[in-house]
């Protein structure tokens, strides 16, 4: 049996504690994939997204605990890459790699997109190219900086997500107590009804966009190498999960007390609409901009997750040497950070000429594609390590709801698009990894 092992090279200078880790994932977390990707939610879900939600977080938790438990055992840099291949051979780093990185540079292209519509709210006249390019650039030299250039960014950016969602719940809560002779929340059974018209089927459809909102443990396994204590990692995500899941749950269920079903729309923020309802035009604005600082925090993670995948694939002998190569006095992967550079350019072309609908159906797909490497991440913790009963339970729930939030899009003609597409994606990397494999035996000697 495969077992991890301990590298104990790393010295404590300049390591993170706990409570870093976890403003860091809280930074990392909180971002388009909630403002936005919970309009969707809540669209096919109803007030069934609270269920949804609570689901996600816990499925969540136990893919995290997963790979903080590996984190601890064997700190290491290529992160969850290097306990697939650990588990299960080379070939099984190499597909799960590209999985990676295929499924955030989809997601890097929706966020950017995401971040220049929000800021056309301020200024309708600047163009969506420029917006995007400009934030690209100021996401690359954030990541340029280095880790602790993100570490910082990503802190500063969870504080003022954590105080504008709990400035939300204070106002909508006092506003829904008490009300104003102008300001008062919907109601009347008819205005609620129709919030549970979807029932159970439509919980299944929005649980894949629930599990969105929780995207970004996986940057979390990356950061947790720089831990002073890796076994901590664990608890650094439990306090994460739980923080984010209260304001989740806290905020949409007041902002659906604000609106009607008629009200909702795919490319605007409920919290936003619920704010515009009650009134209170300053607070709109203060929230668009706090939905442009997630996206860009989400962004800056998403950019430091696949350059540092891409040199770990490098460093392993599944992509270009070259890759690895670092310059300047930081030593940094320049060439990394080229190449992903090249494929945000991309992604913001496709954002830009594809109609919203494709598009959509491009960033469902990046999404479906991450769950995939959350599946082989628990498949890894449960060969590596071999948990007790209460871990294989876990385990266990975890890839069942994920299952579940998989195959949630074959329920609706609009989303199959996206689930074909993922599938697409891993066949495609299948197809390679197979063929690099066939040959690698053919150059071993006989």
């Amino acid at each position: 049996m495969a077992t991890l092992r301990h590298n104990n090279s790393n010295n404590n200078t300049n390591k993170l504690s706990w409570w870093q880790l976890a403003l860091f994932g809280i930074g990392c977390t909180i971002g388009t994939g909630f403002f936005l990707g919970s309009s969707i939610a809540i669209q096919k879900s109803g007030y069934f997204v609270v269920v949804i939600f609570l689901l996600a977080a816990l499925a969540t938790l136990f893919v995290y605990e997963a790979l903080a438990q590996m984190t601890a055992a064997n700190p290491e840099k290529g992160s969850f890459r290097n306990y697939v291949r650990e588990a299960f051979g080379r070939w099984a780093g190499f597909g799960v790699g590209w999985l990676y990185w295929s499924s955030e540079m989809l997601i890097l292209g929706s966020s950017l997109t995401a971040i220049g519509i929000f800021t056309q709210f301020w200024f309708p006249n600047l163009p969506l190219w420029l917006l995007t390019a400009i934030y690209s650039f100021l996401a690359l030299l954030v990541v340029i900086l280095g880790s602790k250039g993100i570490n910082k960014t990503e802190n500063i950016c969870a504080i003022v997500k954590i105080t504008a969602l709990l400035l939300f719940i204070v106002i909508a809560g006092i506003t829904f107590l008490k009300g104003t002779h102008i300001i008062q929340p919907i109601q009347g059974s008819s205005a609620h009804a129709h919030w549970f018209a979807s029932g159970w089927t439509g919980a299944w459809k929005g649980l894949l966009y629930a599990f969105y909102a929780f995207s970004g443990i996986e940057v979390m396994g990356f950061m947790a190498i720089h831990l002073r204590n890796p076994k901590e990692a664990s608890k650094a995500g439990r306090l994460m999960l739980l923080t984010i899941t209260v304001l989740y749950v806290f905020s949409i269920s007041l902002a659906l007390l604000f609106m009607t079903k008629d009200h909702l729309t795919p490319d605007k923020s409920p919290l936003l609409l619920a704010l515009d309802f009650m009134g209170l035009p300053i607070l709109v604005h203060m929230m668009n901009g706090v939905l442009i600082i997630a996206g860009f925090s989400i962004l800056v993670a998403s950019l430091y997750g696949v350059s540092t995948m891409l040199v770990a694939l490098a460093e392993g002998g599944d992509a270009p040497p070259w890759l690895a190569n670092r310059k300047g006095k930081k030593q940094l992967p320049l060439y990394a950070l080229g190449v992903n550079t090249i494929g945000l350019c991309v992604s913001i072309v496709l954002a830009l000429v594809m109609p919203s609908q494709i598009f959509e159906q491009i960033t469902t797909a990046g999404g479906l594609v991450l769950l995939y490497t959350w599946l082989l991440i628990v498949a890894s913790y449960l060969k590596q390590l071999r948990p007790n009963l209460s871990g294989q339970l876990k385990s266990w729930i975890a890839i069942l709801l994920i299952l579940a939030a998989v195959t949630g899009p074959l329920l609706e003609k609009t989303d199959r698009a996206g689930f074909w597409s993922s599938l697409l994606i891993v066949m495609v990397i299948i197809l390679i990894t197979l063929w690099m494999k066939h040959k690698s035996e053919r150059r071993e000697p006989a």
